[in-house]
């Protein structure tokens, strides 16, 4: 079975798929709730190059999570591997006291149907379905509503949470750009202690009713309103990067290492 036969399988997502919005929000939705969003490869000194084919082994044979560039990096390969016109997107996570994150801080795609859609399986918590790419409208989804406003030459993403708050999530280029344009900022996450992604754990899965998370050693999942929340100890975060994310690790002189990779 070939990378892609077993991307496509993980997804599960049964009959012909076409290159239609019924396809687009089947995949979408199969995405979040069966690969994690996760950043194990950074934490395992595990090089990350803007290699579609990779990306696509990655989740398909060995069957692995990743964060933004390969996640979408892969998706947007699959979609237009089904038909899909398919591009990348360059967008900005929104950070505190209002800054913005680097350019190319985040991958998303744009898929064109008889109007262009934002596709986006590369954030973790995030909208469920594929949004309109239009400005001005609300949009519902399963975890609030999104809207994407205008800034200038870009837009804003913002997102309604179930208690009424519009809080900013990412702003957002909808101009296309070439895969090879996120390669500075994909080393930056891998290596800067300014990124995000080297502190320490970063998973997120979504579920039919709610998500489970991990910060760090800081747990949290939801289902159907109700919220478990709680710092793990050393053996509890093993099992839930096991059990819930699909990552086999173990600590080695304070450093998470793959459960199957010697010591150094």
């Amino acid at each position: 079975m070939s990378g892609l036969e077993a991307y496509r399988d993980r997804l599960g997502v049964e009959g012909p798929l076409r290159p239609d919005l019924a396809t687009l929000r089947a995949l979408h939705l199969a995405h979040l709730r069966r690969v994690p969003f996760e950043n194990a490869s950074v934490l395992f000194g595990e090089p990350i190059e803007l290699d579609q084919d990779r990306f696509v082994h990655k989740l398909g044979i060995e069957r692995r999570g990743g964060f933004c560039y390969e996640l979408n990096g892969a998706f947007e390969r699959l979609l237009r591997s089904i038909g899909f016109d398919v591009a990348f997107l360059e967008a900005r996570g929104h950070e505190t006291e209002g800054r913005l994150g680097p350019r190319f801080d985040h991958l998303a795609l744009r898929v064109n149907l008889d109007e262009p859609w934002l596709v986006d399986v590369g954030f973790g918590y995030s909208f469920v379905e594929p949004l309109r790419l239009v400005a001005d409208i609300d949009q519902a989804d399963p975890v609030g509503a999104f809207r994407l406003r205008n800034v200038g030459d870009e837009l804003d993403l913002d997102w309604r949470h179930r208690d009424g708050r519009w809080v900013p999530h990412y702003r957002l280029d909808p101009i296309p750009h070439a895969l090879d344009e996120f390669a500075e900022t994909c080393r930056f996450h891998q290596s800067s202690p300014g990124s995000p992604f080297t502190r320490g754990w970063n998973c997120v899965l979504m579920t039919p009713d709610g998500a489970i998370t991990l910060s760090g050693r800081h747990y949290i999942a939801t289902s159907a309103g109700t919220r478990e929340e709680r710092d793990l100890t050393d053996d509890e975060l093993v099992d839930v990067l096991a059990n819930s994310f699909g990552i086999r690790s173990r600590l080695a002189d304070g450093r998470w290492v793959r459960a199957d990779q010697a010591d150094a």
